[in-house]
């Protein structure tokens, strides 16, 4: 495997490099080397153990990959899924991985205060993540390209190397990706928030979509007494004079709860319907969208899965009251084809870290890669 170093950020990667000359009085700065850890440690020496894993090729190590890419029309993509490998493999990313994953996200239903806030907490290291999907636009660029040009493809690749990385930040950005499909059952709805779902700009925090450059969205459908079985939904949305509805009821799981809109079910005068929610209203405040708990969880733990309930949220309708599985089934769909991505990258991911370990660990005489 060989070494190396993206010298590329993410912006630069998607739209060239940015010429950017230092001032001639800009004094030299040295990037310092870390120390290696410590190999004798007085009792022992440590020997026999495989280095990290770090600063490999994903893409030469998965000709598979490059094949399919090229078969299914998207080799112009190579050279730039190449970066993203880069990224991938890198010794940071790799380290905002694990970090992501040691500090799960924290709920703060309330200020100092005593202010409702619902809001939740992320390492830095998760936000890094986060940009990196969304700078290389796997979340939803590719539906801004013309049909034929293998955007989806090069999508798909991407996020199966990013899924070898870490899977959790991947269900935002799954979410988000199957959202446009569903969301243009409503040309309105479609035309208002596509162009913040297809920009490249990671934008945290909570504030009006129209006032920000990206946005991402959540699903939220699952409850106690129905499970998968949706349509045993309780939620109940009453329609407004303002063409509005208004929706009270508990979600069992909604996961990323901390994005800017929730495609959710509901029971509408006609029957279960899909509805828009934003997490903040046109004016500028909160909408009633409570967050009870967050989940604890065995795997995705960097990502925040929640429990909330709509205290009388105001949402907009998506599709025909009474059609909400077909609606909200085009973004169920789409997120169960990146689940397929997803499990293929984490075996991926197994296979590699297998692969190196076997080269680089010693038993009985031979390496373990040259035994039977």
């Amino acid at each position: 495997m060989s070494g190396t170093s993206g010298t590329k950020n993410v912006g630069e990667a998607i739209s060239g490099p940015a010429v950017a000359r230092p001032r001639p009085t800009a004094p030299a700065v040295q990037t310092p080397v870390p120390a290696a850890p410590g190999t004798d440690l007085g009792t022992h020496e440590v020997t026999n153990q495989p280095p990290p894993l770090a600063g490999f090729d994903p893409l030469a190590c998965d000709p598979a990959l490059v094949d399919a890419v090229e078969r299914e029309g998207a080799g112009g993509a190579l050279p730039t899924l190449a970066l993203l490998g880069e990224k991938v493999a890198s010794e940071e990313f790799r380290e905002h991985a694990r970090l992501a994953n040691e500090n799960s996200p924290v709920l703060r239903t309330h200020d100092r205060y005593g202010r409702r806030i619902d809001e939740v907490e992320f390492h830095p290291s998760w936000h890094a993540l986060m940009g990196l999907s969304v700078g290389w636009g796997l979340h939803a660029a590719p539906w801004q390209a013309a049909p034929g040009t293998g955007a989806h493809v090069a999508r798909a690749a991407g996020f199966y190397l990013v899924s070898q990385l870490e899977q959790g930040h991947c269900c935002p950005i799954s979410m988000t990706y199957a959202s446009v499909p569903a969301l243009r059952h409503d040309p309105a709805l479609a035309a208002s928030f596509e162009p913040g779902l297809t920009a490249r700009m990671y934008q945290p925090g909570l504030a009006r979509p129209g006032s920000k450059t990206g946005l991402l969205v959540g699903m939220s459908m699952t409850e106690k007494q129905g499970g998968s079985d949706v349509r045993a939904g309780s939620t109940v949305a009453t329609p407004s004079d303002d063409g509005t509805y208004r929706l009270t009821g508990h979600k069992w799981f909604t996961s990323a709860p901390m994005n800017d809109l929730f495609l959710t079910l509901a029971q509408a005068p006609r029957g279960l319907t899909c509805f828009v929610l934003p997490r903040v209203l046109p004016d500028g405040s909160r909408n009633a969208i409570r967050l009870q708990r967050l989940k604890d969880k065995l795997g995705n733990r960097s990502n925040a899965s929640a429990e909330l309930e709509y205290d009388d949220a105001v949402g907009w309708r998506l599709g025909e009251e009474g059609r909400g599985v077909v609606t909200i089934i085009e973004m169920v769909s789409m997120t169960r084809l990146d689940c397929v991505l997803g499990s293929a990258g984490t075996i991926r991911a197994a296979l590699s870290e297998a692969a190196h370990h076997v080269a680089h660990r010693s038993a009985f005489g031979e390496r373990l890669a040259d035994q039977p």
